[in-house]
């Protein structure tokens, strides 16, 4: 089995909630993590797709969104290409394959709205097998670092996908 791990990050902490997640599944399958600026836009040969961003504005992040963190809240950089870009070009997969999703938050304020849940609707549309439902790891204000316990939490996350997979 093969999972592809497409992720968008501005300071670091969805990035390490992606590799929590492909360490932990590399134990029973390929793995491959991908940040959505160079993800391809189709997914020939993948079994698992989970796609993960920061969330913002309620949703998944957009160019404006990715500007402002780093003009008013001190992000390093805004990649030019988010998640909700790299969902716009995906292909419908030409074979059934599973997707799950997460996004990373802030813990105070807490807010309505999740990345997660809104690129998990966009897969659905194209017809991906959604499993486990969409996940939110917290961060500690906009820019982190990830509250104590959430790469464990997506690890264990991780480990509960990989159960819902058929033997390959």
């Amino acid at each position: 089995m093969r999972a592809l791990v497409v992720y968008e990050s501005l300071w670091g902490n969805t990035e390490a909630v992606a590799r929590a997640i492909g360490h932990r599944l590399s134990a029973t399958m390929a793995v491959e993590l991908v940040v959505a600026e160079a993800a391809p836009p189709g997914l020939d040969g993948v079994d698992l797709l989970l796609v993960g961003g920061p969330t913002h504005a309620f949703s998944m992040t957009r160019a404006t969104s990715r500007q402002e963190a780093v003009d008013r809240h001190g992000a390093p950089r805004a990649p030019a290409r988010g998640i909700r870009e790299w969902l716009a070009d995906l292909d419908r997969p030409s074979t059934p394959t599973r997707a799950a999703t997460f996004d990373t938050r802030t813990d105070k304020p807490r807010l309505p709205g999740s990345a997660a849940r809104a690129a998990a609707k966009r897969l659905s549309r194209l017809g991906f097998d959604l499993i486990g439902d969409p996940m939110s790891f917290r961060v500690s204000g906009y820019d982190g670092p990830l509250l104590d316990g959430e790469l464990d939490r997506a690890a264990a996350w991780a480990t509960g996908l990989a159960a819902e997979l058929p033997p390959h």
